[in-house]
């Protein structure tokens, strides 16, 4: 049998990726990690599933190099690589929403419902908020928001948002963005909000999205 051709060994080597990202609990941590670094514990408590059937998902995510590991006292915690991850996130999303009409039912039956305002793009919204005319709200918890956020940005998470209406504007509109095009935390805050009496739209994706178009960050430090 004759050895195999470049091309055959290069697209083995790339199917590993096609391998790492066939669950669906893996896709869900990697869209966790593009918040920022997680332990092990703290992903497997986010996602509800075991510490050490977390760690056999990163593993294989860590073997075919969507993920890296750093190892502190007893504690390990993991980081995407780079953005490249969340491109493909983004690609694997848009493709499966385009081709597959479960997805599309889904999207259609539990997120569009809740919101049939079209959602605000990033350029506009980098535009309006430079110029002071929307508040912008990140719903996700206070971790993920010091790891990284949108400039100016103001951090309400869904479950405190009740107690933090009187702090909010009335004059503006405001904008809320979580993890993502699929987080279902945006589409609670803006649902809340207009039940408040408030103009609210959301961002039409989220963090992840908003750092890897290059688009200016801030972080904060985080007190546990």
């Amino acid at each position: 049998m004759s050895s195999p051709s470049l091309k055959q060994q290069l697209y083995r080597e790339i199917a590993r990726i096609g391998r790492a990202v066939c669950h669906g609990y893996r896709l869900e941590l990697l869209e966790y990690l593009a918040q920022g670094e997680r332990t092990v514990e703290v992903l497997a408590k986010l996602a509800g599933i075991s510490v050490a059937n977390t760690s056999q998902h990163l593993q294989v995510m860590r073997q075919s190099g969507l993920v890296k590991a750093r190892k502190e006292g007893q504690y390990v915690s993991y980081s995407i690589v780079d953005d490249e991850v969340v491109r493909l996130l983004a690609s694997m999303r848009k493709l499966a929403e385009t081709h597959l009409a479960e997805v599309e039912r889904l999207v259609r039956t539990y997120l569009t419902v809740k919101d049939e305002l079209e959602p605000i793009p990033r350029a506009e919204l980098l535009d309006r908020a430079r110029r002071g005319l929307v508040t912008v709200m990140d719903v996700r918890p206070q971790e993920e928001y010091a790891s990284g956020h949108v400039p100016g940005a103001i951090n309400v998470s869904v479950k405190d948002l009740e107690q933090r209406l009187n702090d909010l504007p009335h004059d503006q509109e405001i904008v809320a963005y979580c993890r993502g095009p699929h987080c279902v935390l945006a589409y609670e805050a803006v649902e809340r909000l207009r039940q408040a009496g408030f103009q609210a739209r959301r961002l039409q994706d989220g963090f992840p999205e908003w750092r890897e178009a290059g688009l200016p960050v801030e972080t904060t430090s985080y007190r546990k």
